[in-house]
């Protein structure tokens, strides 16, 4: 079963695709995937609507596919969560999960354009999976705690501004992380109790060539931990985003150029679907 958010942006409309491949109309049931959804058993609320052949068939052909998430209150993101990409970023893994933030609003569908700010050169790619919260958590004391915090999964590309992140931060990485478009997400939400989340494989291409190829399963913080650690940090909220780190084959290893006007990303994780977005320079003249 797969979530999915269609049509123009701001004006995406629900929808499950069931495991016929089917897509089938959500407005029945709700106006929108998101928080309030989540946490009111919307999840289990369609599946009993598909058992009991209650959600009509809809042509979606012709569809815009937006995030599968409506409006996060907040994306929470984890770096260097993959041994091997913190050591091409310079750095030894962590010994506790490194945290920061984006602004919801860089939240845009996985084949949307992603803007390249005025004057930035060091734009890269990062695919990453995304956790999506179900239920309102804190304090949890238990990786299976954690898991029935958990609604579901989703493909994630944490699009970053290198020179913004590492060079004029502070040391805060936010900068670099916050442009307009900088999280496409999607294209679908797949509920949690369908998804091993540490065997999943992840892979990246730019203009047709591999750029990431790794699994899961080489996360520094599994995800069952880091949403259990977060919790002590912050009150997680139904509908909130965790990006959960990046392996290497990024452009900040220096073995890849950054990207340019017009370049075309491939983010995919197997079971999850694929995104493509090109890149559009922003020009201010």
């Amino acid at each position: 079963m797969e979530f999915m958010r269609l049509g123009e942006a701001g004006a995406e409309r629900p929808f499950v695709r069931d495991e016929d491949g089917v897509v089938r109309d959500l407005s029945p049931l709700t106006d929108d995937i998101d928080g309030a959804f989540l946490a009111g058993g919307g999840i289990a609320r369609v599946r009993a609507a598909l058992a009991d052949g209650e959600l009509a068939e809809a042509d979606v052909s012709a569809l815009r596919v937006g995030a599968p998430i409506a409006r996060p209150t907040a994306v929470i993101c984890v770096g260097q969560n993959y041994a091997a990409h913190a050591a091409e970023s310079g750095a030894l893994p962590p010994e506790h999960p490194v945290l920061f933030f984006k602004h919801p609003n860089t939240i845009v569908g996985p084949d949307d354009t992603v803007l390249l700010p005025p004057g930035a050169e060091k734009v890269d790619w990062e695919v990453e999976l995304a956790v999506v919260i179900g239920r309102t958590a804190r304090y949890l004391r238990s990786p299976e705690e954690a898991q029935d915090a958990i609604a579901g999964y989703a493909v994630s590309n944490d699009v970053s501004e290198r020179a913004y992140q590492l060079e004029v931060s502070g040391g805060q990485w936010s900068k670099g992380k916050c442009s307009e478009t900088f999280n496409p997400l999607g294209p679908v939400l797949v509920p949690a109790d369908e998804v091993d989340p540490q065997a999943l494989r992840l892979r990246s291409s730019v203009n047709g060539e591999a750029r990431q190829d790794s699994s899961t399963a080489d996360m520094v913080f599994p995800v069952l931990q880091l949403v259990q650690e977060i919790s002590h940090y912050m009150v997680l909220e139904p509908g909130d985003v965790i990006n959960t780190g990046t392996p290497q084959g990024v452009a900040l290893s220096g073995r890849f150029p950054y990207l340019q006007d017009g370049d075309e990303m491939t983010i995919e994780i197997d079971g999850l679907g694929a995104q493509r977005q090109r890149t559009r320079r922003v020009r201010l003249d």
